[in-house]
């Protein structure tokens, strides 16, 4: 991996950036599906948008 501080591979367990960014988007794609299925899009986004807002003003 080009630029990394590993010297042949990422070891084994670690989440990467990359990872990470991909389960997110998944999770995002499969409750937005949800809410869509459902007909609750609003609660979903009114539910991500308040525990976002409570871990960012938690860890600071």
């Amino acid at each position: 991996m080009p630029g990394s501080p590993y010297l042949e591979e990422t070891p084994s367990g670690l989440l990467t950036w990359q990872r990470f960014t991909m389960i997110g988007i998944l999770v995002a794609v499969s409750l937005i599906g949800f809410g869509i299925y459902f007909d609750v899009l609003t609660y979903v986004i009114t539910a991500i948008i308040v525990i976002g807002t409570v871990r960012y003003l938690a860890s600071n």
